[in-house]
């Protein structure tokens, strides 16, 4: 066997920001195993870490050396342009006389058989280590030295100041940068400064720990998050989790301390989101809890050193954080002033869109939309009143201090505000919670006022970035529409909101053209069915945009459902139906097929339709009344080329709906015909009922009948009459199946 080594690298540098490392070890990755699946090589065993001062790997087991290889490539025919014959020795790197003539479907061809000798591994990567810190990409990067003069100097996120590469204990020399590799690495910047010598890769971990550097950033995040919570559990606290925070700490420290300290009980009036957000975003501080469950005055910051007194350190994160929280109490009670009433007055000022007005604009249009979803009984249970305060007040804390300073507190300071102001309770929740939900895993709100603020801000947002063709393409979605979509699904169905999705996006577009903000030229026409569907407001809404728009919605919907575990051929097979505008109504019948499908009824009866619906195909044959309807006129005739088949067509339209069959149906047909008579009815009634469990156990009662009868029936029979009927009894059974879903979408 050959004898294999561990390869060790450090890239040692200037603090790397704890938000770039996660990517910079996966491009460190993806960089090395492109330069060794290039030379042929497999990584299988690659353990990448990062600090804030180094980037390290070890792959283990790499061989000694590549193997040699043979490569060959057909080039062109033998008598050939030159020009194309030297092209291709160029290509392929070898002489002309080189080139090998071998026969090819009995033409002479060129061919190049270029022998790759094997490298020894250490020659292989003191090339491909610099060609990793030459391609490395960083989201922002730097020059530096004399060297930086030069557009072609080495770029990285701070200066690079050393650069470890060993294989087993054998130095992989290079230089990159004006850097030489070594064997030479250093330790801690405080408690072990000077030059630390590392032998290979197994001893490279220890060695730095021993001189205060954990260098595995996830051993580092979990001894902040079990230091962090012991500190707060020895003071009788419980630490408030942050795992964002847990990452971040363990990215600004190398020999990371949890320490526990206090601030000022007086600072604890102002809202704990604004203590918490002060201590978390402006000086990476945890916050904790008392037994009760609220905000303690206590934080935990991170020190990167072991500290002979720690008090100390303490002490100054504290008069720092102390700072901080005298600013947000000053704007706390700075904002509290001037009531929301008048701070609204100021919304004129801010842009939402410069194709869709000032954010003022947008509170009218919600504020209409909103109190049009109660008064239509859309949201149950909201006074119409609540609601339009609660959405002319629900943008304008943008304009406070606090929200300025932090922009993620909107809507939950306006709450606040609210309540300091005496507002109803009703109004104040509205305005903290009407962003909500923002991600898919986010609280949905079910209080009714806030339901119909929340559904008509994103309603509004969808339809007025559609109007002005400003939708997502591909993964960029820089308006949010994607997330504005998830939002209004997740409020319609934890709501049961029943309703047309289509009406009330052209509601939302109407108010858009009362504020004089017209579609944008081009716009695709609706289709006829979208037409149809919005004809209780096609007064008001010309439709230019609502395929895409409706369409949009209906795939995040599709999304949402695949990640709840719901197949997509059901999805699909529902969806497929068309004309289905209420989201509730159309979830459940996907839940009730989903339930269905699952039974043996409805495994065989899937394999029934799908045998039926494959006859019906391969005759092209849609029935007497798909005939008609195919065809759009009241004779088909033209369509049918045997003449014996028209003939009974045209007796069957004669009297279609009395005509009785010209001979004696077999007992498994007249099973099948008794069947579809009781089974269609019952169906029609349970979907009109919305019991469309009811309407699969209608279907159910078919699969017995409709199995035997493919038992015992001939379809193509001779008889041409007899023949005609059996395959429009196939169609009857196809139509009264696609009256639930279009089986034909299901899989299996």
């Amino acid at each position: 066997m050959d004898a294999m080594s561990d390869f060790l690298l450090e890239l040692r540098c200037e603090e790397i920001p704890a938000r770039m490392q996660a990517g910079a070890r996966a491009e460190l990755e993806k960089l090395l195993r492109r330069q060794m699946d290039a030379a042929g090589v497999s990584i299988k065993d690659l353990t990448i870490w990062s600090t804030p001062r180094r980037l390290a790997l070890i792959a283990r087991d790499l061989p000694e050396a590549t193997k040699a290889v043979s490569e060959e490539a057909k080039g062109p025919p033998v008598g050939a342009p030159d020009q194309a014959v030297d092209g291709f020795c160029r290509k392929i790197g070898i002489m002309r006389e080189q080139l090998e003539t071998r026969d090819v479907k009995g033409r002479a061809t060129y061919f190049a058989v270029k022998n790759v000798p094997g490298r020894a591994m250490t020659e292989l990567l003191a090339d491909a280590v610099p060609a990793i810190i030459r391609d490395f990409s960083w989201p922002k990067s730097m020059r530096w030295g004399e060297a930086s003069i030069s557009t072609e100097s080495t770029r990285w996120v701070r200066p690079l100041s050393g650069i470890v590469a060993i294989l087993g204990e054998e130095l992989v020399p290079f230089t990159s940068g004006g850097i030489a590799s070594g064997y030479v690495t250093h330790g801690h910047r405080f408690h072990c400064p000077g030059e630390i010598t590392i032998g290979s890769a197994d001893d490279y971990v220890e060695k730095l720990r021993a001189c205060h550097v954990i260098v595995d950033h996830e051993e580092r995040q979990n001894m902040i998050r079990d230091v962090a919570a012991k500190v707060a559990t020895e003071a009788g606290l419980r630490l408030v989790e942050d795992e964002g925070l847990v990452i971040e700490n363990a990215g600004l420290t190398e020999w990371p301390v949890p320490l526990l300290g206090r601030f000022d009980e007086d600072f604890l009036d102002v809202p704990s989101e604004v203590i918490q957000l002060t201590a978390r975003v402006n000086q990476k501080y945890f916050v904790c809890e008392d037994a009760s469950g609220n905000l303690a005055n206590a934080f935990i910051c991170t020190a990167n050193i072991d500290a002979e007194d720690p008090a100390l350190v303490v002490n100054g994160n504290r008069k720092v954080l102390a700072a901080r929280l005298s600013d947000a109490r000053f704007f706390w009670e700075l904002d509290q002033k001037t009531p929301l009433c008048d701070q609204a007055k100021k919304l004129d000022r801010i842009t939402f869109h410069e194709k869709l007005g000032s954010v003022a604009d947008k509170v009218d249009r919600v504020a209409k939309l909103a109190v049009w979803l109660v008064e239509e009984g859309i949201v149950d249970g909201a006074d119409p009143d609540l609601t339009e305060q609660a959405a002319m007040l629900s943008k304008a804390d943008l304009v406070t201090e606090m929200v300025g300073e932090f922009p993620e507190l909107q809507g939950l300071m306006g709450g606040y505000y609210a309540r300091a102001e005496g507002l109803p309770k009703e109004v104040a929740d509205a305005i903290r919670d009407h962003y909500k939900p923002v991600r898919q895993s986010d609280e949905v709100p079910t209080a009714s006022v806030t339901v119909a603020i929340s559904l008509a801000d994103k309603l509004d947002t969808i339809a007025g970035f559609f109007m002005k063709l400003m939708k997502p393409t591909g993964s960029k979605d820089p308006f949010g529409l994607r997330r504005a979509a998830i939002g209004t699904l997740g409020i319609v169905t934890k709501n049961t909101l029943r309703g047309e999705l289509t009406s009330w996006l052209a509601k939302a577009r109407e108010n858009y053209i009362e504020q004089g903000i017209k579609d944008e030229p081009g716009s695709a026409q609706p289709s006829e069915s979208v037409r149809e569907s919005i004809e209780s407001v096609v007064d008001i809404f010309d439709g230019r945009y609502m395929d895409d728009v409706r369409d949009f919605v209906i795939d995040r919907l599709k999304v949402q459902q695949r990640e709840a575990g719901v197949r997509h051929d059901l999805i699909d097979a529902v969806f497929a139906l068309g004309g289905e505008e209420d989201i509730v109504r159309l979830l459940a019948r996907v839940q009730a097929l989903q339930a269905f499908i699952d039974t043996d009824n409805g495994t065989n009866l899937l394999a029934a339709y799908k045998r039926a619906a494959n006859i019906l195909k391969k005759e092209d044959w849609h029935g007497i009344e798909g005939e008609i309807s195919r065809t759009g006129e009241e004779d088909p005739l033209s369509q049918v080329d045997n003449p014996d088949m028209a003939a009974v067509i045209a007796a069957k339209m004669a009297d279609r709906h009395t005509a009785e069959l010209s001979y004696t149906p077999e007992p498994a047909e007249q099973a099948v015909i008794k069947a579809l008579d009781a089974a269609g009815p019952q169906a029609d009634a349970a979907i009109a009922a919305e019991d469309f469990a009811a309407a699969m156990s209608a279907l159910a009662s078919l699969r017995a009948p409709i199995d035997a009868f493919f038992e015992d029936v001939t379809v193509n029979d001779d008889n041409t009459d007899k023949r005609a009927a059996r395959l429009d009894l196939l169609a009857r059974f196809r139509d009264a199946v696609h009256n639930v879903a279009d089986f034909s979408k299901i899989e299996g």
